[in-house]
């Protein structure tokens, strides 16, 4: 399978093995999954296409089967690339977070989860009496009559 393809179908799938894998970032792993992604969903389309054709052509989608065992074979290798790689890059990824992770862990560590400072305490209430706030209506005088008011009302209860 691998004599018919192009020279950069061959280099793209050196790529994807697992020593070159192995020393690629998650940023490069990321690129090299588009790219296989890609080349195998060319492969993918193509034999779809073509063997849609060849339906007609023969007569029945059995028939029509062993026609197109290039591409399909194509598709499949770079299926397979694919899941190599995409493998990679979710180790990849785990790696990245728990990295992030452990620093971010660190950074609250160090900078303490805690108020940073004892808060300031309160001036001592100055010792005597506090003074006695009435609540007023507006005016002394009707402010002494709503309180004779309110005592005869209550002398008038009170006599009943």
């Amino acid at each position: 399978m691998i004599r018919t393809m192009s020279e950069a179908e061959r280099q793209l799938l050196a790529e994807t093995e697992r020593d070159q894998l192995s020393g690629l970032d998650e940023d490069d792993l990321l690129e090299l999954h588009a790219r296989v992604r890609r080349a195998r969903n060319k492969y993918s389309k193509l034999y779809r296409r073509r063997a849609a054709e060849k339906v007609g052509e023969v007569g029945g989608r059995g028939k029509a089967y062993g026609q197109n065992q290039r591409d399909r074979d194509k598709a499949e290798v770079f299926e397979d690339a694919l899941a190599r790689v995409s493998r990679q890059v979710a180790a990849a990824a785990k790696q990245a977070a728990a990295e992030l992770k452990a620093e971010r862990i660190e950074a609250a560590r160090s900078n303490g989860s805690g108020p940073a400072a004892p808060p300031p305490k309160q001036p001592a209430t100055p010792k005597g009496r506090a003074r006695v706030h009435q609540k007023t209506t507006g005016g002394l005088k009707k402010d002494a009559d709503s309180r004779a008011k309110g005592v005869r009302r209550q002398a008038k209860r009170d006599n009943r």
